[in-house]
């Protein structure tokens, strides 16, 4: 009795601080949003942007609910999928490196966006974009998982993500070569660079249904997940169907990073991030990193979409450029320190 009594403190112990954060970053993502859509050429304020998301407002209505709402919106659900998307593949991996960026998702699922593109299916059926990208990230992933095999080593996970997304990289190269029409060149380079610039509602009502379901499929293997820490034959012996559990996180992750690139572009390195910003405040359970990590990825896609914004520049600079040059040192410091944890080098 008193080792359950124990059990059960020490749980309610580290579920606290689950909840204590999750509750901050909401508090944190809330104020990133009012000043998302006070941020823009014109700037408005606390009130406008109040009297323009629920009253008439006159411009400022406009400027709030058609141009800066959407924007605000989609970081948002793109960045809270990213971030989940990056703390599931940690979590069926058991490997901090794991993220959709990492597993060359984001150049695949952009891949198959292009190719809709180049051939014109997309402006016959606008549901053609974000199922190619679904479909080419989810085949990705799956790739990598079993390149990876069941030990998902470090260097074997790295090269296989490599491998992909340089493969993907070379085939949107060439579909970009070959295109007759230099406009849509042009347009599908600067969208490749990951941008919520000129998005509205319609994009939001396009990646929404797909976030929300591969959401729903990643948080419905929380528990799955947490047994899988203990390793694949205990999970097995408590009845976790393993490949059942792998299938549903790659399409949860496919469904949400393929729409997701689909809307906005390529960027990266929000999933890889967003658990590490959180793993060390709820521990290494991946079910109670899960909601942490949505949040946190988030906060980084809605503050990096606002920086973007202030940043001075004759044109805006592009979100997947600033997430990169976040997130790359930030990979490579998270490989020293794998190397030292590994090795027992100094990091």
């Amino acid at each position: 009795m008193d080792g359950m009594r124990g059990k059960e403190i020490e749980e309610g112990a580290t579920r606290r601080p689950g909840r204590w954060l999750a509750a901050a970053l909401l508090v944190v993502l809330l104020v990133l949003c009012v000043l998302s859509l006070m941020l823009g050429p014109a700037r408005l304020t606390p009130a406008l942007v109040i009297e323009g998301l629920f009253g008439d407002g006159g411009g400022a209505g406009v400027v709030v609910r058609d141009i800066r709402l959407p924007r605000t919106l989609l970081a948002v659900i793109i960045g809270a999928t990213l971030g989940l998307a990056g703390a599931a593949l940690q979590g069926l991996l058991r490997n901090p490196l794991a993220a959709p960026s990492v597993f060359g998702a984001p150049q695949a699922a952009a891949l198959g966006a292009v190719v809709v593109i180049y051939f014109g299916y997309a402006e016959v059926y606008s549901p053609a974009l974000p199922l190619a990208a679904i479909a080419t990230s989810f085949l990705s992933v799956l790739v990598v998982i079993l390149i990876a095999g069941e030990s998902a080593s470090l260097v074997v996970l790295v090269l296989a993500g490599l491998a992909i997304s340089s493969l993907a990289g070379a085939a949107t190269s060439l579909a970009i070569s070959l295109s007759p029409n230099a406009f849509a060149v042009t347009e599908i380079v600067f969208w490749l660079m990951g941008s919520l610039e000129d998005r509205t509602m319609r994009h939001v009502a396009l990646v929404a249904p797909f976030a929300l379901l591969g959401a729903a499929l990643l948080l419905s293997q929380g528990g799955a997940l947490r047994t899988l820490a203990l390793g694949e034959e205990a999970a097995r012996s408590l009845g976790i169907d393993v490949r059942l559990l792998r299938l549903a996180v790659v399409t949860g992750v496919a469904v949400g990073v393929g729409a997701s690139v689909a809307v906005a572009g390529t960027i990266g390195f929000v999933g890889l991030v967003a658990p590490h910003i959180v793993r060390p405040l709820v521990g290494h359970d991946p079910r109670r990193t899960l909601v942490p990590a949505a949040l946190a990825g988030a906060v980084l896609l809605t503050a990096a979409d606002c920086a973007v914004r202030v940043i001075p520049s004759a044109t805006e600079v592009k979100l997947g450029v600033l997430t990169a040059i976040v997130g790359v040192p930030f990979f490579l410091y998270i490989i020293v320190r794998r190397r030292a944890e590994l090795t027992g080098a100094p990091a």
